[in-house]
């Protein structure tokens, strides 16, 4: 009789953590709500057993109803669904393959702030990582989904943040360094020997804007440790001992379809002329508050001989994101914002125009464009 009563005691106790658990965890769906697949493509099944029937393959992009959810025994989170399919098909699938709607929907919020900002930069994963809702990798509430290595992806902005102080509240964004393994117990290693890296005092998040075929969320942050720029193939060769922060072309290129941006967004790019940031390269630790860039380089291309040329470098300068080009044809300006002796930032703009031979010029705040002599 005692053991009875214990047995049912536990079993109590047992549902209850498991309520508080579901409860507690943003990935699991109240009644009634939505979301949208996450996955390349993911099954929805007859059941949450291991030996369930396939009922339906369902791709990224694709809206579902939530019915209900219950964790499994072995940890993970599944969906009671109902698809949008001719036979509105009712089963199971796995949490981590769905965003819910109200996650997806700060996603949007995100993505509205920077509508009007152009892309800075391109970049793409060098190994698999988290797209989360804010530049923070304490935890995992606010991850929204795991990008596949290789993604492509525009860049809108960049933020520095402190580094988390306890690995071991750490979500890690990183992926293990290719060919790391166990070395054998009373061997010292080869990493032993080598000078450690100094420990970051900061970290570097870009803001993201994703295509639909990459991610159904349209924006995000991403770990910076995780980004690969991938500078077009027009100007890569221009680099002199600077890293380039953000660029925009001066002229008009064709644009470019989602399916060949999805691929590479970097690799290939018609010649032309461009306005680039640069950043000096340095081995001290970052401070959260230091300048995007310190000059500004614009490089003009010559139809006619098929090469490029310095149009404009600047002297040193504190600047800041972001970079705005503006106007038609060879009446363009481009703005940006410069941090004063004084410690005041404030937009400046350049002038581009073109000299007497045809060459690209830029007239800096408060300099006039030099008029062409006549003929």
């Amino acid at each position: 009789m005692i053991n009875s009563q214990i047995r049912r005691g536990w079993r109590v106790v047992c549902i209850a953590l498991l309520l508080a658990a579901a409860s507690g965890c943003s990935t699991l769906a109240k009644k009634d709500d939505t979301g949208v697949v996450i996955a390349r493509r993911a099954q929805v099944r007859s059941s949450i057993a291991v030996v369930a029937a396939d009922l339906l393959e369902v791709n990224r992009g694709d809206e579902l109803d939530i019915l209900d959810s219950i964790p499994a025994e072995n940890g993970e989170k599944w969906f009671h669904v109902r698809a949008h399919d001719e036979a509105n098909t009712e089963g199971w699938i796995e949490a981590r393959n769905v965003m819910l709607a109200e996650v997806l929907e700060q996603a949007r919020k995100l993505s509205e702030e920077d509508k009007d900002i152009p892309a800075q930069a391109t970049g793409q994963l060098r190994a698999s990582t988290n797209l989360r809702l804010s530049p923070d990798r304490n935890g995992s509430e606010n991850i929204m989904m795991k990008l596949d290595s290789g993604s492509s992806f525009e860049i809108v902005g960049w933020k520095r943040v402190p580094a988390p102080k306890s690995s071991e509240t750490t979500e890690s964004d990183d992926a293990p360094k290719p060919g790391s393994v166990q070395q054998r117990k009373g061997k010292k290693s080869q990493e032993d020997d080598e000078p450690k890296e100094p420990e970051e005092v900061n970290e570097l998040w870009y803001k993201v804007r994703l295509q639909p075929s990459i991610s159904p969320a349209p924006a995000g942050w991403i770990y910076g440790k995780q980004v690969e720029l991938t500078v077009p193939s027009d100007i890569i060769f221009y680099r002199t001992g600077r890293e380039f922060v953000a660029w925009q072309r001066l002229d008009d290129e064709p644009e470019k379809s989602a399916e060949t941006k999805d691929k590479d967004v970097g690799k290939e790019s018609k010649p032309g002329s461009w306005v680039i940031l640069e950043k000096s390269s340095s081995n001290e630790p970052r401070k959260l508050d230091e300048p995007d860039f310190d000059r500004i380089y614009v490089l003009g291309y010559d139809k006619y001989n098929q090469e490029h040329y310095t149009a404009y470098r600047s002297p040193d300068v504190k600047g800041f994101l972001p970079l705005h080009v503006q106007g038609k044809g060879d009446n363009k300006t481009f703005t940006i914002r410069i941090q004063g002796d004084d410690g005041q930032t404030k937009d400046a703009q350049y002038s581009i125009y073109r000299d007497d031979r045809g060459n690209l010029k830029v007239a800096a705040p408060g300099e006039a464009p030099k008029a062409k002599k006549k003929k």
